[in-house]
């Protein structure tokens, strides 16, 4: 990863993420530099939607290229399930698979609008990637599959339940 450049972080550390977020900056304004891959769910999930992202990577500035990537498992399943399968399992299915199969649209680019927020980019682009997939769009952060939800994020949860109630 050293050789390709890479950057590397923890997501938990402020000061990683000012540290990117200069990284990136800089990378974008060198016109010499070959563009960055983000992949900004942060994670991968089953095929069937796109995730949050993360708004680090629209905050920097810069024209976005979305790429939408869809697995056919038609021949063999990519998805990792690692509350089902060991690694083991997941590698041994993958290699005794006929094929693994993706489709993969380059979507026009993307440009933040002047009155947009970060997030609201965000949710644009993964409107726009989601759309071509043909994959719904939630809106939770592909991290819980990880991680315990936040008490607030269940009280916010619970209030719109109440709300509608």
């Amino acid at each position: 990863m050293q050789t390709s450049q890479h950057v590397l972080f923890e997501r938990s550390e402020m000061k990683d993420r000012h540290l990117v977020r200069k990284k990136i900056r800089e990378h974008i304004a060198n016109r010499a530099k070959l563009p960055i891959l983000i992949f900004p769910e942060g994670t991968c999930i089953n095929n069937t939607s796109v995730m949050m992202f993360k708004k680090g990577s629209f905050e920097v500035g810069g024209t976005i290229h979305p790429v939408a990537i869809k697995y056919d498992p038609r021949f063999g399943d990519a998805f990792w399930n690692s509350t089902k399968h060991s690694m083991m399992t997941y590698a041994l299915n993958v290699l005794t698979s006929w094929a693994i199969v993706c489709n993969v649209w380059y979507l026009p680019p993307m440009v933040k609008e002047e009155e947009e927020d970060a997030v609201h980019f965000a949710n644009r682009v993964k409107a726009v990637i989601a759309a071509r997939g043909g994959m719904s769009v939630l809106p939770w952060d592909g991290g819980l599959k990880r991680k315990k939800v936040k008490e607030s994020f269940k009280e916010e949860q619970q209030k719109k339940y109440c709300q509608i109630v």
